[in-house]
C-alpha cells in the first residue's frame, strides 16, 4: 500500500546525524555550530542576560520570537488543510468583526476604543492583506506622532495633553447628552446657582 506524504512532512533519512539540527534551522531557531552535538538544553552560564536595543533581555526577545514561530507554524498547518483554511478565515473574519465593532462602539465613550479598533485590525492581519498594510501605516503615524511629541517643550506638551482631555470630555458630555439624555453641564449649573 502507497501513502501519499504532504508537503509538510518531508521524508527525511533516519541515518542522518542532524536532523534534528536541520529541522530546528528550517523553523528558523538558531543553532550554533559547537552546541549540535550536546545532548538537553544549553545554558551560556553567564548569569543574567542584559537588556538589548529595544529593552528586552536576551531571553525574553527569544521568548517572544519562538512564540510566534509556534503560532506562524500552527497557522500555517491549519493553512495546509482547505477545510482548515476557510474555517480560519471565517473565525478571523468573525473574532476581527467582533473587536473591531466593540472599539467602533467604545469610541465615543471614555475607554480603549481605539485600542480595540487596532487591535481588531491586528486579528484581521493574520489573514488579509489590506489590514496589514492598513495596522503598518496606523502604526507607522502613530510612531511619528509619538516621535514628534517627544521633541517637542514641555509647554507644547501640555497644550496637547489639554487638548486632547478637552477633547475627551467633550466626546463624553455629547455621548451622555444625545445617549442617555444626561444634560452634565446643566445639571452643573443648576447645582452651582443652587448651593
Amino acid at each position: 500500500m502507497v501513502t501519499k506524504r504532504s508537503s509538510v512532512d518531508p521524508i527525511v533519512a533516519p541515518s542522518s546525524p542532524n536532523v534534528g539540527v536541520r529541522a530546528a534551522e528550517k523553523r528558523g531557531y538558531a543553532v550554533s555550530m559547537d552546541q549540535h552535538d550536546r545532548p538537553g538544553p544549553r545554558a551560556s552560564g553567564n548569569g543574567p542576560t542584559e537588556p538589548g536595543p529595544g529593552g528586552l533581555a536576551v531571553a525574553e526577545r527569544g521568548r517572544w520570537e519562538r512564540w510566534r514561530l509556534r503560532v506562524s507554524a500552527t497557522l500555517d498547518l491549519i493553512r495546509a488543510n482547505p477545510t482548515g483554511r476557510i474555517a480560519l478565515k471565517i473565525f478571523i473574519s468573525i473574532a476581527g468583526a467582533l473587536v473591531v465593532t466593540l472599539g467602533i462602539a467604545l469610541i465615543p465613550l471614555p475607554g480603549p476604543g481605539w485600542l480595540l479598533v487596532i487591535a481588531g485590525l491586528g486579528i484581521w492581519a493574520v489573514e488579509y492583506h489590506w489590514a496589514r498594510r492598513l495596522l503598518g501605516f496606523t502604526r507607522r503615524h502613530v510612531h511619528n506622532w509619538t516621535q514628534w511629541v517627544k521633541v517637542q517643550s514641555l509647554a507644547v506638551r501640555v497644550v496637547l495633553g489639554s487638548v486632547g482631555l478637552v477633547f475627551v470630555a467633550a466626546v463624553l458630555w455629547l455621548s451622555l447628552k444625545y445617549s442617555l439624555g444626561i444634560d452634565l453641564v446643566a445639571r452643573i449649573m443648576h447645582y452651582l446657582a443652587t448651593h
